[in-house]
């Protein structure tokens, strides 16, 4: 099975909040009070899943020899052990080769990101003056498409290059005089260079909107119909999301021309993660209880989740004080620093990432064995995300939610 890749939003149900959800008319404003009123029924928090459950299983259409590709490129897939497509992958590519507008609804850890790399790269292999742009909601997206962008383009001429916050400005627009295949950036990032007249979108045919729906949710609506409007009206777009809100139908009709729609979502949370609650008595301390959990040999790679930049700061420098390899991801860090945390926790040298909502968004690290909640999130949206970090590739996951 192929490696399966980040995660996406999953549709929301049973969450009750005292502020209504960000209509792209009126997007919730970036870095805004997103938990005032907010309230969840814990019993989502429970899923005892039986282990013994028989999964349903996809028959692919394709193996990766079977597609229309370029010789080199498929040999480098091969060559990374990769055989069968997974379901999003087996249906996406053969559309996005015929040069179809798409949109892909997919579950996380599906896959998504190489059923777009993969046709792309052989669209840039065939044209080398191709002009693609991926836009993504976080700069950990944006680096890890990259990586794997790469890990597909080896001993090709492939260019690519990253345009994300929190990352040198300067070295960017030095990177982009030079002509890329791709260019993979944030909403804000791109729409700056391209004020600073650097990044010219009038020539790029390709646009790949990745999990659009986490940029509609963290208000760069405005920004994504800027740099839209600046691109030719005959281009390819690509629309990957998790959720089909009304919301999306029209960003979908406004961006899309007569798009093949391509669906393997199949609920909304993993089959393969146990969910239960960590009930905390008012005679015990929060951080006590969560001391006890991880001396258990169970928790080998445990990424805990918070809801302020403080607040996972803290908790990360108290698990440490308490003998724990830790590491915290949150947007007070600078970006050496994330991606330092991360591939530390990756490599195993940490037991443990705390992290926040956004700067999780889009990890991918295989065995995490256990996903706890030591704040409960914002929206059951939410919730849905944090806990896909675990249970892939097959594997089985917990996750853990503490309420008082």
């Amino acid at each position: 099975m192929f490696k399966k890749p980040f995660g996406s939003r999953s549709k929301s149900s049973g969450f009750r909040s005292g502020s209504s959800k960000s209509r792209f008319g009126n997007s919730r404003p970036r870095g805004g009070n997103r938990f005032s009123g907010t309230s969840i029924n814990v019993s989502k928090f429970i899923n005892k899943n039986v282990v013994t459950e028989t999964p349903i299983v996809y028959t692919p259409k394709h193996g990766f020899v079977d597609f229309a590709i370029d010789e080199k490129l498929k040999s480098n897939i091969i060559r990374k052990g990769y055989v069968t497509p997974t379901p999003i992958q087996d249906q996406a590519i053969p559309v996005v080769l015929k040069g179809s507008d798409m949109v892909g609804i997919a579950n996380t850890g599906t896959g998504k990101t190489a059923a777009f790399l993969i046709p792309l790269i052989d669209k840039a292999i065939k044209n080398p003056k191709e002009n693609i742009l991926i836009m993504v909601p976080t700069r950990e997206i944006a680096l890890q498409i990259e990586d794997e962008l790469k890990s597909f383009t080896g001993m090709m001429k492939i260019f690519s290059v990253s345009c994300v916050g929190g990352a040198s400005i300067e070295r960017q627009i030095r990177d982009l005089r030079y002509h890329n295949n791709f260019v993979i950036g944030t909403p804000g990032r791109l729409k700056d260079l391209m004020e600073r007249k650097v990044l010219d979108l009038s020539t790029f045919r390709t646009v790949v909107l990745d999990e659009a729906d986490r940029m509609l949710d963290m208000g760069f609506i405005a920004d994504m119909k800027f740099m839209i409007a600046k691109m030719p009206k005959d281009r390819q777009t690509l629309f990957f999301s998790a959720t089909m809100s009304p919301d999306i139908q029209v960003l979908i009709k406004d961006f899309l021309k007569n798009p093949v729609s391509v669906s393997v979502k199949v609920g909304d949370t993993s089959k393969s993660v146990d969910q239960d609650v960590v009930r905390v008595g008012k005679d015990k301390v929060k951080i006590d209880v969560l001391h006890d959990l991880l001396i258990q040999a169970e928790f080998n790679k445990v990424l805990i989740f918070g809801r302020t930049k403080h607040g996972v700061e803290n908790l990360s420098q108290n698990l440490v004080k308490r003998g724990f390899k830790s590491e915290s991801i949150h947007g007070n860090k600078s970006q050496s620093q994330r991606v330092r945390a991360l591939d530390s926790f990756k490599g195993s040298r940490v037991q443990i990432l705390v992290a926040t909502d956004v700067a999780a968004r889009g990890i991918d690290v295989s065995d995490v064995t256990h996903v706890i909640n030591f704040d409960i999130p914002a929206t059951y949206e939410d919730y849905v995300h944090r806990i896909g970090r675990t249970g892939r590739a097959g594997k089985r996951g917990k996750a853990l939610t503490f309420i008082d």
